[in-house]
């Protein structure tokens, strides 16, 4: 039988990071933390954190805290639907997987029309959010995967619409007679991260073969477009937030004009689904009404 004392002391440290700040988050001494992740191991038999700054859950750590957080939910659920039962002392808090320019765009509004919630947002790329959810890390996910993963609900929720966009001094130095192979390989190219591929299958598209750009690597939605205005490079910024550069000037669109859309679904574990239900609805019609319609697949 497990001692949720004890599970609620792991979790608390790995979501904090520390046994300082678990122990202010449990209204105990971090002696007293230590105490408790001891025993859970003893118990276990296996060692569950890995002490260090910050602290990291072990293999068998991280599927402890997955169950304590599980329970955390349901027991929330049961507190908001059983009046007999006491009430929440803190908000339960949710974790899901988000990607960048959607957190930039559309999903904080969502978020702003819950209410007794705490989010923990994991920011990943949107064709790698869903491994989270596959491996329990979070509740749910913003994913551009549209095949429920095992034991979860997936919802569409619409498409983000890309342009790609420079600077009109960029386009004149760099691509004075227009986008072919020789002079995209040579043109300085905007990519988020690693996992970004929408530069690559844009060129793709247009150019009908593979081409290896020089690159400037920026972590962040609003740096895409001030480094586009900059001159500094090319790259997939969202159509709504350069709709106004390019109106005015400052930005152009580069050929093929024709948007580039990455379709996204709200995908989220079955198990809690009764207390993300509002959550859902938030995400859902918010996204709807943000979000460009979802391209037709033949």
């Amino acid at each position: 039988m497990l001692d949720y004392a004890l599970l609620s002391a792991l979790a608390a440290v790995v979501r904090t990071g520390s046994f300082e700040r678990a122990a202010e988050q449990l209204n105990v001494t971090p002696s007293a933390v230590s105490q408790r992740i001891k025993l859970l191991e003893e118990r276990i038999g296996a060692v569950l954190v890995v002490r260090g700054q910050p602290c990291l859950a072990t293999e068998a750590g991280q599927r402890l805290c997955q169950h304590a957080e599980q329970v955390a939910l349901l027991e929330s659920y049961l507190r908001q639907n059983l009046p007999g039962l006491q009430p929440e002392s803190r908000p339960v808090t949710l974790r899901i997987a988000v990607n960048a320019d959607s957190l930039a765009t559309w999903f904080i509004p969502a978020m702003a029309q819950t209410e007794g919630f705490l989010f923990d947002l994991v920011v990943d790329d949107q064709d790698h959010s869903a491994e989270w959810l596959r491996r329990g890390e979070v509740v749910a996910a913003v994913t551009s995967h549209g095949k429920p993963i095992q034991a979860c609900n997936c919802h569409p929720l619409g498409a983000l619409r890309y342009l790609a966009t420079a600077s009109p001094g960029f386009v004149k130095r760099w691509l004075p007679d227009g986008l072919d192979e020789q002079s995209a390989a040579r043109a300085p190219c905007l990519v988020f991260n690693r996992k970004d591929q929408l530069q690559a299958l844009w060129l793709r598209r247009a150019l009908g073969v593979d081409v290896r750009p020089p690159v400037h690597w920026l972590p962040s939605s609003q740096a895409f477009v001030d480094a586009a205005l900059a001159g500094l490079g090319w790259g997939m910024n969202m159509e709504t937030t350069v709709r106004e550069h390019i109106r005015e000037g400052r930005l152009v669109a580069l050929e093929p004009f024709e948007p580039f859309e990455v379709p996204l679904y709200w995908q989220q574990s079955r198990i809690v689904s009764p207390l993300l239900a509002d959550v859902t609805r938030a995400v859902l019609s918010t996204a709807r009404a943000m979000l460009s319609p979802m391209p037709f697949r033949v």
